[in-house]
């Protein structure tokens, strides 16, 4: 019987942390981009773990300018109609997953660069879900008609592209519905 609050304390906290990025709670974490702390690149990736643990929807919201709250699916539905909504990535641009740690859940990135037609690098929070920060991390179109309707993440723990495939729902911004300031998928 002693064992019991010890097993529902932990199991409590595993489900608190794996739903970080379904409805996370919405709160202003305790650093900017400028004093994010400094940790070494490992393939590029930089892992920043911030003293407070950040979900990918606080993350996305407070570094991309894109001001929308609630579950990371629900993202592109509230988009559109306010913020420029496509299916291609464009630097700033927020791009949604689906199927992030089970089916149901969502995730969220920020578009940082454009390496080739078929991968792009973004800054997102909590990817393994532990809270951390992962900058300058590979994404790679995976989709067979190169649409950016399927990618993969890479993994800098394991040094190698992740096995999951993931299902992108869309891009958000950067800009508002309508700003023909951009073309598609162009940087």
């Amino acid at each position: 019987m002693v064992g019991a609050p010890i097993r529902f304390a932990a199991v409590a906290a595993f489900s608190l942390l794996a739903s970080a990025c379904a409805s996370a709670p919405d709160y202003t974490p305790d650093f900017t981009a400028a004093d994010e702390p400094a940790a070494p690149a490992v393939d590029g990736v930089q892992i920043v773990e911030p003293s407070t643990p950040i979900s990918c929807v606080p993350y996305a919201r407070d570094h991309s300018g894109i001001d929308i709250h609630g579950d990371a699916l629900t993202w592109l539905d509230q988009a559109k109609g306010r913020y420029a909504v496509d299916s291609a990535p464009s630097k700033g641009a927020i791009i949604v997953l689906t199927g992030y740690a089970g089916a149901g859940r969502g995730h969220l990135a920020i578009v940082r660069a454009q390496d080739s037609a078929r991968e792009i690098r973004v800054d997102h929070a909590n990817w393994m879900n532990d809270g951390n920060i992962y900058l300058n991390d590979p994404i790679v179109d995976v989709s067979p008609d190169n649409d950016w309707s399927a990618v993969r993440v890479w993994n800098a723990r394991d040094h190698s592209w992740g096995v999951r495939t993931y299902l992108v729902q869309g891009f958000i911004g950067p800009g508002a519905d309508g700003d023909q300031t951009r073309v598609a998928g162009q940087f």
